[in-house]
Order: C-alpha cells, then sequence, then structure tokens
C-alpha cells in the first residue's frame, strides 16, 4: 500500500503529518509530529506526545530537537516541566540559532537576573496571569525599574510562553493578558537651523570625525550604521547609499566589535543629496592618502567608509564622545548623537517630504511609527499650512 504523501516516518521514534481542522465553519491546515516518549508501566501501551506548527520544516526541526532531547536523556514531560526549564531549551533552541549576539546575551542576562529568580520553579503548566502580573508589579514597585525596561522583560518572557502554546505545551498564554506600565515617549531635541549651522562650523576646526557627522546629519544614520558603513555600499553613479548593516560590540567584558545586520534586519537605501555624496568622494581621497601613507600596516579589512588614520574601524562610543564635545562648544550638551537623526528627520518633514519617503530613509517599521515620533508639527509647518489653504481659498473663489 503506497504511503501517504502528507506523512512520513521521521528518524527514530516520529511521524509527521498534515492534518485540517474546522473552526468557526472555516478549515485550517497545519503539520503536527507525534513521537513517543516510553511505555505506560501499567498497559506496557506507548505514551505518545505531539507537537504542532504551520509548516512542515517548522515541525520537522521541532521533533528533531525532541528526539536528540530523548536520545540524550535531556527531554522533559511538559506537564513536569517548570519555567526555568523551558526558558533554557527556548533560548538554546529556538534563540539561538536565528537571533544577534546581543539580542542573545541580552535574553541570556534578562533570563538569568529576572525571570529564573522570580519564576523559574513554578511548574510551566502552572503558571497563571496573576503571578507574571504581580512580578512586573514589583519590578516598578520594588526594584525601581523603567516601564520601558519592564516591558522588554514581559516580551522575552511573553515570546517564550508563545513557542510553549505552539508546541501544545500549554493551552493558552498566560501572559497575553497582563497590563504594563505605560511608557512615556521623551521629548526629542534635535538640532535647530542655528545650531546645525554652528555644528557645521565648529566641526570644520580639525575635528576628525566631520565627514561622518556631516554624512550622518543629512542622512539621519544610526551611529552603529554610519560606522558600519562599507564602500560598496555607495554608489556615487546613482547617488545613493545603501544601509544593510551597522558595527556593534558585544556585551561580554573586553568584546570585540563586529559587524551584524540592520536593528530590522532588512536593507534600505538613501537617495542621498548631492552635496552629502561630495563629502563622501572626499572622504575617499582622503582615506586613499592615508592607506598610502601607511602602507602595510594599513587595517582596514572591511572596506569601511569612516576609519581611523590606521584604517581601524571606528567605534560608535568614540564617535559618541566626540560629537558631545563638538555639542558642549555650540552650547548643547545636552544633545546626543542620535539627536543628528532626528534633526535629519525633521528637517526632511519641515522641507516637504512626504511620512513615506522620511519612514522609508530612517528604516522604521511603519510610518505609523514614524509619525508616532515626529507628529508634533513646527510652527513653521503650520503657517506653511495655512498659506497653503489660503491659496486654495483664493483659487475657488476666483
Amino acid at each position: 500500500m503506497p504511503r501517504n504523501k502528507n506523512t512520513r516516518a521521521a528518524q527514530g521514534t516520529g511521524t509527521i503529518r498534515k492534518k485540517t481542522v474546522t473552526r468557526n465553519g472555516k478549515p485550517y491546515e497545519f503539520w503536527e509530529a507525534r513521537y513517543t516518549v516510553g511505555r505506560d508501566p501499567g498497559t506496557g501501551k506507548q505514551i505518545q506526545r505531539s507537537i504542532s506548527g504551520k509548516t512542515q520544516k517548522e515541525v520537522a526541526q521541532k521533533l528533531k530537537a525532541v528526539l536528540r532531547d530523548l536520545d540524550t536523556g535531556l527531554y522533559t514531560e511538559p506537564s513536569k516541566m517548570t519555567v526555568g526549564q523551558w526558558l533554557d531549551m527556548w533560548l538554546s533552541e529556538y534563540v539561538e540559532p536565528s537571533c544577534k549576539p546581543l539580542t542573545l546575551s541580552t535574553y541570556e542576562s534578562r533570563i538569568r537576573t529576572r525571570l529564573k529568580p522570580a519564576l523559574g520553579s513554578i511548574k510551566l503548566t502552572e503558571l497563571s496571569t496573576t503571578q507574571i502580573q504581580t512580578f512586573c508589579n514589583d519590578l516598578i514597585r520594588k526594584e525601581r525599574l523603567s516601564p520601558k525596561t519592564v516591558k522588554n522583560t514581559h516580551g522575552i518572557l511573553h515570546k517564550a510562553l508563545a513557542q510553549a502554546t505552539d508546541l501544545r505545551y500549554i493551552l493558552f498564554n498566560p501572559a497575553d493578558p497582563v497590563k504594563l506600565p505605560r511608557i512615556e515617549r521623551k521629548e526629542i531635541s534635535p538640532l535647530t537651523e542655528a545650531e546645525i549651522s554652528a555644528f557645521l562650523e565648529e566641526i570644520k576646526k580639525g575635528e576628525p570625525f566631520a565627514r561622518l557627522f556631516t554624512v550622518t546629519l543629512f542622512t539621519g544614520m544610526r551611529e552603529g550604521e554610519i560606522c558600519g558603513l562599507t564602500w560598496d555600499a555607495v554608489d556615487f553613479r546613482n547617488g545613493t547609499i545603501t544601509v544593510k548593516q551597522q558595527l556593534q560590540k558585544g556585551k561580554e567584558k573586553g568584546a570585540d566589535h563586529y559587524l551584524i545586520s540592520t536593528k530590522s534586519g532588512k536593507t534600505r537605501t538613501i537617495t542621498a543629496a548631492p552635496f552629502v555624496m561630495q563629502v563622501l568622494k572626499e572622504q575617499l581621497f582622503e582615506q586613499r592618502k592615508q592607506h598610502l601613507q601607511m602602507g602595510l600596516a594599513w587595517k582596514n579589512q572591511w572596506n569601511l567608509v569612516f576609519t581611523q588614520e590606521d584604517g581601524g574601524y571606528i567605534p560608535p562610543q568614540s564617535a559618541l564622545k566626540h560629537f558631545k564635545k563638538v555639542a558642549e562648544r555650540i552650547g548643547r550638551p545636552d544633545a546626543r548623537f542620535h539627536d543628528l537623526r532626528h534633526t535629519y528627520a525633521v528637517a526632511s518633514l519641515q522641507e516637504g517630504d512626504d511620512v513615506k519617503t522620511v519612514q522609508q530613509n530612517l528604516g522604521h517599521a511603519t510610518a505609523a511609527f514614524t509619525l508616532d515620533v515626529y507628529g508634533h508639527v513646527s510652527e513653521k509647518m503650520k503657517q506653511e499650512s495655512a498659506a497653503r489653504m489660503e491659496r486654495f481659498i483664493e483659487k475657488i473663489k476666483a
């Protein structure tokens, strides 16, 4: 009898099949794997468990992880598994293979210092919304953590429990109904037009990172992105810059810097002003001179646009320190390097760029997020809007 093409035997003890169920009158398809964890000591019958997912590949990966734990004796019955055990498994099997090193380090730290001490000993199947709510409240009331830190910590737990729900280890995600503290968005402080002029004049006075600051100011790139920009991403013919990576330092002590994908994981292309492309041409000319002077001691292994005199990379922290000194000299000691990005965004909107264009240049996920951050309308924009409406009124009255 031919084997059903929607069912296959897995290595060891496990099968994967495609299933269809009807919910609220609509058919839903998913893949399910069943595996054997032992035999009932009373009846001698096999004890089987199941896991499910949207695709066959996803379920096959889950099944492989379970069978490996069964082979090595590390498997824990879902009904007996603690929250701490599940968080460890989730990190190693679902987070580590696919996330950025810094993200993994952050997750590991939050789980070790916050989640496991408070919730780790509770059985996964017995974890309640009330326990999670109390945990989040205590982070605010007792530990005085910021609402953003609480939200991020809850987010890690929520992701882990969502995976447990997908695997049918728990029936629903108890972190869903938790009420989190409201995050007050900090008011942005872009440079004014007068401060932009003062800033550009100040960096002409021998500032080694002058071109780096200028390109950042007129493209809105993040500090890691500008420090990680490579020459292959600069297209002089078409006047574009492709933002595809960032320079980042590991969290562990003594960690080195490395290039990773952008914050969103997506590549974006900025059509830069001709002035910006001219600054980049000057940077290329200057860097070639430095390369000739250094000879074999040249260190630019990643072909970076902005480097130190010997070709070594510029750590974002170094760029920040230099920026702070310039900001103090123009009377803006409160300014942050990130305010160059805010300045670019506000200037773009004030000069008439549509929100969608600004969103894409900044690399925001949605235009709604861009509006949320920069939705405050400046007095100049209000006056220009009123003038446009006046012209429209005059036109229809004529």
